[in-house]
């Protein structure tokens, strides 16, 4: 199975929906994983059934709704769901607190893992599946801290995401990956090098080139591979770096 090459909305958070899926079109990309924080608010189910409509009627799919849930104490994941499944997406990115895995207490561990298992219980039952947000300042920011914390919460219906970490060779991004590989459900793909820098996608080709060969070699590969993060978030530059990644991806 080829992933799908698509594009995350907030790498273009000033621009409007419609340009977004006119640029994502343009640069013959399959999916748009639209966010929740500025495009698809939670909770504004007409608008998250407007712009499926036009993300369908431009033949595009919704791969899946870009949360902010940060399974905080009390918090509801229902308005996120309620947007997710207007959308027409049976995937949401989630994030697993709000703090680095090393400095989280026993006690606030243990209440996102409640947190995270009863949101995923009410997405399961509406047919939707929960990702991880791969990412440092979570309880989900390295590989091992990913599967303490799938483990714990124990439930089908989560998944998580990969990016490669910040500031690291390309060998330990791999190593990263390869332990988390098997549960991973799409991959977030841009390049920052060697800290926040943020680079073409051929700069580290390499790199990329074996993640999506580990990846492509799964027995249940990543559904989506997601462009995001462009340098300048300039839009000028999608249609030559979705070129790219659909060209690595079609040799997987």
């Amino acid at each position: 199975m080829i992933m799908r090459p698509g594009l995350c909305s907030v790498t273009f958070r000033r621009l409007d929906p419609e340009q977004i899926i006119a640029l994502a079109a343009e640069a013959q990309l399959e999916a748009i994983e639209w966010g929740g924080d500025v495009h698809v608010p939670a909770g504004d189910v007409d608008r998250a059934a407007r712009i499926a409509r036009a993300t369908t009627d431009a033949g595009l799919a919704v791969c899946s709704y870009g949360s902010y849930f940060h399974a905080d104490p009390g918090e509801s994941i229902t308005s996120v769901l309620d947007s997710a499944q207007a959308l027409g997406a049976d995937r949401v990115r989630i994030w697993a607190g709000r703090v680095d895995s090393a400095q989280a207490a026993s006690e606030e561990y243990a209440r996102i893992v409640a947190v995270l298992r009863d949101a995923a219980a009410e997405a399961s039952d509406r047919r939707i599946a929960l990702a991880l947000e791969y990412h440092r300042g979570t309880v989900a920011d390295g590989p091992d801290a990913v599967l303490r914390l799938l483990a714990d919460v124990a439930h089908p219906a989560l998944t998580t995401y990969w990016q490669p970490s910040v500031g690291i060779s390309d060998d330990v991004v791999l190593a990263e990956f390869d332990a988390i590989a098997a549960h991973t459900s799409a991959l977030h793909v841009f390049s920052w090098w060697p800290q926040a820098e943020r680079r073409r996608l051929h700069e580290r080709a390499a790199m990329w080139q074996r993640i999506l060969d580990v990846a492509a070699a799964l027995p249940v590969p990543p559904r989506d591979a997601l462009l995001e993060f462009l340098p300048d978030d300039d839009p000028a530059l999608l249609t030559v770096e979705s070129a790219t990644l659909r060209r690595w991806l079609a040799r997987s």
